[in-house]
């Protein structure tokens, strides 16, 4: 435990140490800079008091602030940059020593030090949960959040180890630096080694080293920061490679399906958002699970973050009978915005199987225009099974009808048609689907789709960073911590 001089001294370092160029924030990072108003907008010692217990006061020199260490994870998630270039940054951008509450003329850590933070202060803390509720709080305080309802839906992230090999990974890299340096100096074409043909790894590797040493040899040209920052992915890629491409293989990640024909490797995040755009709750699992039996548990987080819950908005894959009970599970009376399978409403006839339903006989006309002549009803009348009934037509008009073939088995005693009867769960929810408050709520579906592409598309969850699903958990906490930041501020002017 830490002592009482100890926890003082590790609370000291989390403020901006006087100094006579403090004043250069002022004049430099302007009022309506996104750092500065993250830093006014939150309060960042709950990130202290979470991992404060995970530091040794009597062992080895004082560490960094736990606060700082998390806001260079921050940071390096709002730009989508390495480690090595969020710490190169902070050593000259003012808006990010700002952030991190450093005096202007303070040294930046050592970019290993947020692998080990990673490593050893943030394992076993369920830090994705941790800030979602942090956020959610905030927006409730600020009265940000005012509808009821949450919009669920799942996003993929590809595992780092697919689909691309570590070769074709090394050689895209590779490919993006040299086209930096090209834009800045085309000479240099003919001073880059000889590019690897086979394809062996670890010649892959020893061309990479080769093009490294090349560029970097230009001081002048490895200094510009276009290429400097793709310089560092590449050295980046390769210092993972050299450790991880025997056991590349992402153990934790599983194939899942977009579509019929479309799969992918990786992870599935499962999110709850409001029609406001706060992502109030969020699961990670391996790719192959699937969306509905996740409802709960994010009906459940959302809940325990503080949100009010009367409508499910999503799409057919939430439809699930266990789903639709939630309605009356507790008498919470939540409705379900979320189609039904189309094999429920609409059965499953093929195309050719054109049996119509005659509403004044109630009874099924086959394609020769012949009606049925009874109908039973079979299964046990129950919430949780759907019944049959049976229509049966006359043997011997089937006999001999013109139809017959592909229709009728031969020497068969009777001819039916069934079709399901939908629980009185699908009922009432195929009832719901009609109403204007299912239709007009159901336009909101759209935003967590949005929602899924910022956190894809500006913030990098299109991809693992890290191998297994801890390290993807720690990716979506920071992801959907800053896109929420984001919306919070951008509701509040």
């Amino acid at each position: 435990m830490l002592t009482n001089n100890s926890l003082s001294m590790l609370l000291q370092q989390q403020k901006i140490q006087l100094s006579a160029y403090s004043d250069l924030y002022d004049l430099i990072v302007p009022k309506d800079n996104l750092l500065r108003k993250i830093n006014e907008l939150i309060d960042f010692s709950f990130i202290y008091d979470e991992l404060v217990d995970k530091y040794c006061s009597n062992n080895g020199r004082n560490a960094e602030s736990p606060i700082r260490m998390f806001k260079y994870l921050l940071l390096k998630t709002i730009y989508s940059i390495s480690d090595v270039d969020v710490v190169e940054r902070s050593r000259y951008d003012m808006s990010f020593k700002y952030f991190l509450e450093m005096a202007p003329e303070d040294a930046v850590i050592n970019s290993s030090s947020l692998t080990k933070f990673r490593k050893l202060r943030l394992k076993d803390t369920d830090l994705l949960n941790l800030l979602i509720n942090k956020t959610v709080s905030i927006a409730i305080e600020k009265e940000i959040i005012k509808s009821k309802s949450i919009i669920v839906d799942a996003t993929h992230s590809l595992s780092r180890s697919n689909p691309y090999s570590a070769l074709e990974v090394l050689r895209e890299r590779s490919k993006l630096l040299r086209k930096a340096v090209y834009v800045i100096d085309e000479d240099m074409k003919d001073r880059m080694p000889q590019k690897n043909a086979s394809s062996e790894l670890e010649k892959e590797l020893a061309y990479c080293r080769e093009l490294e040493k090349c560029i970097e040899s230009d001081q002048t040209l490895s200094s510009v920061p276009a290429v400097k920052e793709k310089l560092n992915l590449l050295k980046e890629t390769v210092g993972d490679t050299q450790e991880n491409y025997i056991l590349s293989k992402d153990t934790d990640a599983k194939i899942g399906h977009k579509s019929v024909d479309s799969k992918f490797f990786g992870y599935k995040t499962h999110l709850a958002m409001t029609e406001e755009r706060i992502i109030t709750a969020a699961v990670v699992r391996s790719g192959e699970k699937g969306d509905g039996p996740e409802l709960p548990m994010l009906l459940k987080l959302s809940q325990d973050n503080g949100i009010q819950v009367d409508t499910v908005i999503g799409d057919s894959a939430y439809s699930g009978k266990e789903n639709l009970k939630l309605k009356d599970k507790d008498d919470q009376n939540i409705k379900i915005v979320a189609k039904l399978n189309p094999a429920i409403t609409q059965g499953s006839r093929k195309g050719d199987d054109r049996f119509d339903y005659n509403k004044d006989a109630d009874m099924f006309v086959c394609p020769a225009g012949h009606l049925a002549i009874r109908k039973a009803r079979q299964g046990k009348k129950d919430i949780g099974v759907n019944q049959v009934d049976s229509y049966f037509f006359d043997i011997e008009k089937c006999k001999i009808c013109p139809l017959r073939d592909g229709c009728y088995k031969p020497g068969a005693k009777t001819k039916s048609y069934s079709v399901s009867i939908k629980s009185s769960l699908h009922q009432e929810q195929m009832i719901f689907q009609k109403t204007e408050y299912y239709k007009e709520k159901s336009k909101h579906r759209y935003k967590i789709e949005a929602k899924n592409g910022e956190l894809k598309n500006v913030h990098g969850y299109d991809r693992a960073i890290a191998y297994g699903i801890n390290s993807m958990q720690m990716q979506g906490a920071l992801a959907i911590f800053t896109v929420n930041l984001k919306r919070i501020l951008k509701l509040s002017k």
